[in-house]
């Protein structure tokens, strides 16, 4: 059986090409609203998306006829994996493709909330030459908070040795022994609150990790702390960190990924201690085209049976 394809959001095109090489037709669609999306999803067996498409359980309802769904990335929390599993739907993802951009992402972000660069920046072009209102903080002999030591959480850590960070980390899986090896301190959680100058989380979003930092955990951070996320939104209660930033206790933020996406109430990242970057974590050419060529691979493996 000929299977039908469909991409829903903008991926590199040379996916496109990798299925006309092997004689497999797709129709790219990467302007496509929802209720357009809903009317013809019954028509195809795969649907290939990024982070902006809801694959929730009335997508999927209206997906007759859908065997695959491909994510060009590594989260799938905007796929309901449980409705799709009930109707026999595969998902797929593409791990590691985007881990040099999203952990160089997460160092250019620690980097321009400590230098304040995007303040400066925006300072000198509106015509004023301030040298006096951009001090900065050095991250040299600062602890180094890591939350989630898998392959962007490690790679993240090997930039921030380079700058002579003291690094301490946590991961519901790893030793001991492998962090170490890292010359990563492993430590609770718990414990690396109250210590960290920074923390930069590299968890994906379930029920253990929604709301990660939150209130109560900011008030057992070190007074000060910068806090930077990259990894999903919703790890953050945003309405606390707010709040946490405005008497002090948090010193900044710096965030690509937000629980609201795209964003439309704009207060936290209007606060002056925020740099924001609208879920850029993935977006050079090099990760896109790694994720686009390797999920079509994987689809075209599945096609052919060679899973």
């Amino acid at each position: 059986m000929i299977k039908k394809i469909l991409i829903a959001e903008k991926i590199h095109k040379n996916i496109v090409g990798l299925f006309g090489s092997n004689d497999i037709s797709v129709d790219y669609l990467p302007d496509i609203n929802r209720n357009e999306l809903l009317s013809v999803i019954g028509n195809y067996n795969i649907l290939i998306i990024r982070s902006a498409v809801k694959a929730d359980e009335e997508l999927i309802a209206h997906g007759k006829n859908l065997e695959l769904i491909g994510r060009a990335g590594t989260g799938v929390d905007n796929i309901d994996v449980d409705a799709a599993k009930r109707k026999g739907i595969k998902v797929m993802n593409t791990p590691g493709c985007n881990t040099i951009s999203a952990a160089e992402h997460t160092i250019s972000l620690l980097l321009s909330m400590c230098r304040q660069i995007p303040q400066a920046n925006y300072s000198l072009k509106t015509g004023k030459w301030d040298r006096k209102s951009f001090n900065g903080t050095e991250l040299f002999g600062k602890t180094f908070g890591i939350i989630g030591l898998g392959k962007i959480g490690r790679e993240v850590a090997f930039r921030a040795k380079s700058f002579g960070m003291n690094l301490v980390g946590f991961d519901p899986v790893m030793a001991d022994e492998t962090a170490s090896e890292l010359g990563i301190k492993f430590l609770s959680l718990e414990k690396i609150y109250p210590i960290a100058d920074f923390i930069s989380l590299h968890v994906p979003l379930n029920d253990e990790t929604k709301n990660l930092l939150s209130k109560d955990i900011f008030y057992k951070c070190k007074k000060g702390v910068r806090i930077v996320n990259c990894a999903r939104g919703g790890l953050i209660n945003e309405a606390d960190l707010l709040e946490a930033l405005n008497d002090g206790q948090v010193a900044g933020a710096a965030i690509d990924v937000f629980e609201n996406e795209p964003v439309t109430d704009y207060t936290l990242i209007n606060h002056p201690n925020v740099v924001a970057t609208p879920h850029l974590g993935a977006s050079t050419n090099e990760a896109q085209e790694k994720v686009a060529i390797q999920l079509g691979n994987q689809i075209i493996d599945w096609i052919n049976g060679r899973e």
